[in-house]
Parts: structure tokens; sequence; C-alpha cells
């Protein structure tokens, strides 16, 4: 593995198909068409949750702006009884997956506790500390090795979450005992405001894989058909007891960590810019252009879904009722503590005086 660097990628930044003859890309039109129209939608729907969010409609949202191509790629190609943990960042993931966009734009706005309704798709609530999900992840995929079913699961992780002791031990447990899990790694090149370089001394966050004995596969993160690709094999492997991958998907965050961030500080905006030009929606619909599966039919198609999806989300949170801010207190114990209770009637009171 000490020479393993290189990407897999299947459509050039122009484009123009590679001459990548390990992974099929031949899908139907339809398949093709769809992974393009999902993109777009994660794209025009995380606009309309910045907007909301900007418009104090939400208390904070985390952009997936750039990284459509890793997201959608790696949730398409996985059968809707595979179970998946995601982090904060996945847009494309819940969107494939049939979640609404009301539905995530609840978590972000506090109407949820936990965003339980997640799980009626197989998808695990929005994991906000960093890297606990990969855990998560590993005890669902050892519970189907468990009672005997084929279902593979599938953690969602950030640069920065591999450098936590949790993904550590999610990543040890998994190769040790041989779960059918996929590490999806979205190597969006910054952890907040530290870059993937400092994170670790390795030639590439997949290299970590060889010290828990499991196979890793780099792939363009902006590249949907490689994603799709990669990720299909790894939970094929998994599925047929194989055990675990670990999949570093090389991609950029183009926005802020957080709609509180404010990434300027840290990062230039040549590196920006040059991120910009590999822009994965792009790259995309030039290599759909060039096989002849674009047209002005999808297009419109395309334009009038996220128009509506962008409408309805709107709408969905307009239409929400402020929370109880003290349902807060009923939700952390089973019985409420009496340092509890009183913080809560102190909210109370002084919500009250605030009219």
């Amino acid at each position: 593995m000490a020479g393993f660097v290189e990407p897999i990628r299947l459509v050039a930044p122009d484009g123009a198909p590679t001459d990548e003859a390990r992974y099929r890309r031949d899908l139907p039109p339809e398949t093709l068409a769809w992974l393009y129209e999902s993109m777009v939608v994660t794209r025009e729907v995380d606009t309309e949750l910045v907007n909301l969010q900007r418009q104090g409609e939400l208390a904070l949202f985390a952009s997936c702006r750039g990284q459509e191509a890793a997201q959608v790629g790696a949730a398409a190609c996985l059968r809707k009884t595979d179970w998946l943990f995601p982090q904060y960042r996945e847009l494309g993931v819940f969107l494939v997956r049939g979640i609404p966009p009301g539905d995530v734009a609840a978590v972000w706005r506090g109407r949820w506790h936990g965003g339980l309704g997640f799980t009626r798709r197989c998808c695990a609530p929005i994991a906000i500390p960093i890297g606990t999900q990969g855990l998560h992840a590993v005890g669902a995929a050892m519970a189907a090795q468990r009672l005997g079913e084929d279902s593979v699961t599938v953690a969602f992780l950030g640069d920065g979450a591999t450098s936590t002791g949790d993904a550590h031990e999610a990543l040890n447990l998994a190769a040790v005992f041989g779960a059918p899990v996929v590490f999806f790694v979205q190597n969006n090149q910054w952890a907040i405001s530290v870059p993937e370089r400092r994170q670790h001394a390795a030639p590439s966050l997949a290299h970590r894989a060889e010290g828990y004995g499991m196979p890793a596969v780099r792939v363009d993160g902006n590249d949907v058909l490689a994603c799709f690709a990669v990720t299909a094999e790894a939970a094929r492997r998994a599925r047929e007891g194989g055990g675990p991958t670990f999949v570093e998907a090389l991609t950029y965050r183009m926005g802020p960590h957080t709609t509180s961030d404010d990434p300027r500080r840290y990062r230039t905006d040549g590196e920006v810019d040059a991120w910009r030009a590999r822009d994965p929606v792009d790259r995309y619909r030039r290599y759909l252009q060039a096989t002849g599966v674009w047209s002005d039919r999808l297009d419109e198609r395309v334009a009038h879904r996220s128009q509506r999806l962008r409408a309805e989300l709107r709408q969905s949170v307009l239409d929400t009722p402020d929370m109880d801010v003290a349902e807060v207190f009923d939700a952390v114990y089973h019985d409420i503590t009496p340092d509890l209770m009183r913080q809560r009637d102190e909210l109370t009171a002084e919500l009250a005086k605030e009219g």
C-alpha cells in the first residue's frame, strides 16, 4: 500500500471519461440522469437551507456545497435496507434516501429531539459529536451479522473525525470482527479551520487503514460515478463476508464549516477558486452532454423539482410553530432532577418577563 496515492477517477475534471478499467461506469441512462438530478436538487435545497438560516428561521446549518458527488454517489448505490450513519453535512445522502427536506430543516430548527423520523428510512439521526456515529455503525453491522442479515452499514465521516478516539475504536473493532461496514470519509480538506495536512503524518488518510487490517480506496470525491462504483464494490465485499472497507473521497467544502463560521480567516480565495474549477455538478453535466444523456427535457425536469422542493421546504419551516423551550428539560432524563427543575422554573420565569 506504500505507493497507493492516486484516487480512482472515472470522469475527468473536463467531463471526459478516463481510461480507468477497474470500475464500471456503464449505468443505465435513466440512472445516470437520476444521479445528476439528485446532485442539482441537493445543491438547490442546500442553498435554500442556508437562506433560511440567514433569515433567522434555523439556528444553524452545515452546508454540503461542493460535496454533492461524494454524497449522492455513495448513497445511490446502496439498498434501501442498508443502514446509514451520517454526521451533520449529509444532505445529499438524506435526499437520496427519501428524507423530506422539511424533516432536515426541523433538526436544525431544534424541533426534533434527535430526528427520530430518519429511522423510517434506515438512516440514523444526525450526529453532531464528531466521530461517534462510526461506533454506532459498527454496532449495527455486528448486530446484522449475528441476525444473519446481509445488510451493510455505512458510516459517513469527515477528515477531522478520523482524528478522534471514537473513529479509531470503530475502525479497529470493525476490522477485528470483520463487520460489514463501509467507512466513507469525505476528506473536504478542512476540519473547521485545521487543514487536512496537519491532521496526520501518513501519505493519505486511506493509508491508516493498513494499520487496522482493512482494505482502503481513495476516490475522486467530485466524481459521482467513481464514488458510486467504489462504494458499490465496498458494499458488495461487505455483504459477501469480506469485512469493512475504508473509502477516502477527496472533495472540498466550498462554504463555511457552518453558517456561524468565517472561512476567510483561515483559507485563501485562490484555494477556493481552484476547487471551484473542479465543481462536481458542472463536471458531471459535461459528461452527460458528451455521452448524449443530457437533454433540455432533463434540464426542465430538474429545475421544476428543485423549485418545488425549495418552495415546500420554505413553507414547512414557516408553518412550523416555535417550540416550547422548556421541553428540553423534559427530554434529558426520565425523571427530572431537582437542579433541572429549578433551572426550568428560572427559565420559564425569565421568558415570562420578556413576554
